[in-house]
């Protein structure tokens, strides 16, 4: 994958979180599909394609969403790092590491992203945020179980193609 086709997939990603994605909530849990799909990509293709969806998604998401510019692509590229961290690690297992591998950076996502946006609004936090962050969590891993390994599958066979088996 190039990286100018992850930026126009980060960029029509971060549109459709922001526009359906309020209609796909279950509950408290809304998808976060700009992050899962940079872990995924990251996982699947490697670090310059992760960075690219998590860099342009981010900034799409800044603008659209009026959040100050840069906080979700900050938030982004740090937990892109902890993906490619985590599937270099586990490389031969990658199909069953991606699902494992959003849930905990998911947490490490919204609790960055709180973060920043608190300290750069002002805003009152309330006083317990991992209990208001745990369904977004489990929908985020639950979007990774299905995605995830079929991403690194069809990933794995196009680069597959071009050796030769005997």
């Amino acid at each position: 994958m190039s990286l100018f086709v992850a930026a126009i997939g980060a960029a029509v990603t971060a549109i459709f979180e922001l526009t359906v994605g309020p209609y796909l909530r279950v509950g408290d849990a809304q998808p976060h599909l700009v992050f899962v799909f940079a872990v995924v990509c990251t996982i699947a293709v490697g670090l310059e394609t992760g960075l690219a969806w998590g860099f342009v998604g981010g900034i799409v998401l800044d603008v659209l969403a009026q959040r100050p510019l840069g906080s979700t692509s900050f938030a982004l590229i740090i937990v892109v790092g902890i993906a490619a961290a985590i599937g270099r690690l586990f490389i031969r297992l990658r199909p069953l590491v991606v699902a494992p591998a959003v849930a905990l950076l998911s947490l490490v996502y919204s609790m960055t992203l709180f973060i920043l946006l608190a300290a750069l609004r002002a805003s009152a936090a309330p006083s317990e945020p991992l209990a208001l962050l745990g369904p977004g969590v489990a929908y985020d891993a639950v979007i990774a179980v299905i995605v995830g390994p079929l991403a690194v599958a069809i990933h794995d066979r196009r680069v597959d193609q071009g050796v030769i088996d005997w």
